[in-house]
């Protein structure tokens, strides 16, 4: 697998991970005992860290795409694999 393809997988699969984590360990202003400032939603995150989300994301994109490429190489799951999905006539 080239360079450039390891890149673009590990930045689709950071994007990825990083949408799924957003919602994990914010809480709301009224959940920790704050006031709201005027104007503010109800549902504003009061403990958002971006920089603790962008580090965990980073490194389970990381695991995910060396899994992927020791996939791609040794070929432990293919689509041979799912065969059992196919009706017996178009099984090979």
């Amino acid at each position: 697998m080239q360079f450039w393809s390891i890149v673009a997988i590990y930045f689709l699969v950071w994007i990825f991970v990083a949408f799924v984590m957003l919602p994990f360990g914010v809480r709301t202003h009224e959940e920790m005992g704050e006031e709201l400032t005027p104007g503010q939603a109800e549902s504003a995150p009061a403990n958002f860290r971006p920089w603790r989300l962008i580090v965990r994301a980073a490194v389970i994109a990381a695991v995910l795409t060396a899994i992927w490429v020791l996939n791609w190489e040794n070929g432990w799951i293919t689509r041979s694999t799912f065969d059992f999905m196919l009706p017996p006539s178009q099984r090979s």
